[in-house]
């Protein structure tokens, strides 16, 4: 389910956001944008398979080991396992269909 949640995200730079089972967007027209929304969805299965709060607390935990060493918001949250499967298909519609399940296990560094 897709969500339109302005006030939400209204002062972040974020334009989407997936918690389990929705997408939040930040602009009504972003429900049209099949890169961002297919990018959520992979989000979506990542959290499935991780049985959902698993999924946020090696998300975090990540986060926090990729600031920690970098020292650099951005590129702890680019460095995360789970983005770098995301933004690496976020671009193939048809990769739901065709991911093998844990397909986010080769994204770690």
């Amino acid at each position: 389910m897709i969500i339109v949640c302005q006030t939400l995200l209204k002062n972040t730079k974020i334009s989407g956001i997936t918690l389990f089972p929705f997408i939040f967007l930040k602009k009504k027209e972003d429900k049209y944008n099949a890169v961002l929304i297919n990018h959520e969805k992979i989000h979506l299965r990542q959290q499935l398979e991780l049985l959902i709060i698993p999924f946020y607390i090696w998300y975090v935990a990540e986060y926090f080991y990729w600031y920690f060493k970098y020292k650099d918001t951005y590129l702890a949250y680019r460095r995360i396992c789970f983005e770098r499967e995301a933004f690496a298909k976020e671009q193939s519609t048809q990769y739901l269909k065709e991911r093998k399940f844990w397909a986010f296990w080769k994204y770690r560094v």
